[in-house]
């Protein structure tokens, strides 16, 4: 069972993680005028749990986990960003799958923040991999996630042959 943070309290969520991973993040750059803060969208139609991670001065951060409702927003941190790198991993809470990386930090089931990212397993936390967000030193940034979608071919288009000019015969 995680425990997930939302802005209003603390509520109790249980992830399903099986089924196919999800697959996107798109990443933009939010140009509202009235903050700099560090927000995640959820595009999609489930309930998903998010994980940060980030260089706390010397040392990296991890924190979690804020609930978001379907199609909706939250401000995960508050305040002109401080770092040009940030780390994200979400788990869908509905239909399973997660959206994940290569950089492994350290999570638990339920609340928590964790300074360090060494020794997981062996501090009692689970070893989980973020995905990296490339802020590019801007003050403000949102993070879109969306599923994909079932219309997306399973392979890469295959490029046509080149035309022959019309009028002319070989």
């Amino acid at each position: 069972m995680i425990f997930a943070r939302s802005s209003s309290s603390l509520e109790r969520v249980t992830p399903r993680l099986a089924g196919p991973a999800l697959a996107l993040a798109w990443l933009c750059l939010t140009t509202t005028g009235a903050g700099a803060d560090f927000r995640l969208c959820n595009n999609t139609g489930s309930r998903v749990g998010i994980a940060i991670g980030y260089k706390d001065g010397e040392t990296w951060s991890t924190e979690g986990w804020w609930n978001l409702s379907s199609r909706s927003c939250e401000t995960i941190l508050r305040g002109p960003l401080a770092a040009r790198f940030y780390y994200i991993y979400a788990v869908d809470y509905d239909r399973g799958g997660e959206w994940s990386g290569k950089a492994f930090m350290c999570t638990r089931d339920k609340e928590f923040t964790i300074r360090g990212t060494e020794d997981c397993l062996a501090r009692g936390y689970d070893r989980t991999g973020f995905f990296e967000v490339d802020t590019a030193d801007q003050r403000a940034w949102t993070v879109q996630l969306t599923e994909t979608t079932e219309d997306a071919p399973s392979r890469p288009l295959q490029p046509l042959p080149p035309q022959q000019p019309s009028g002319t015969t070989r």
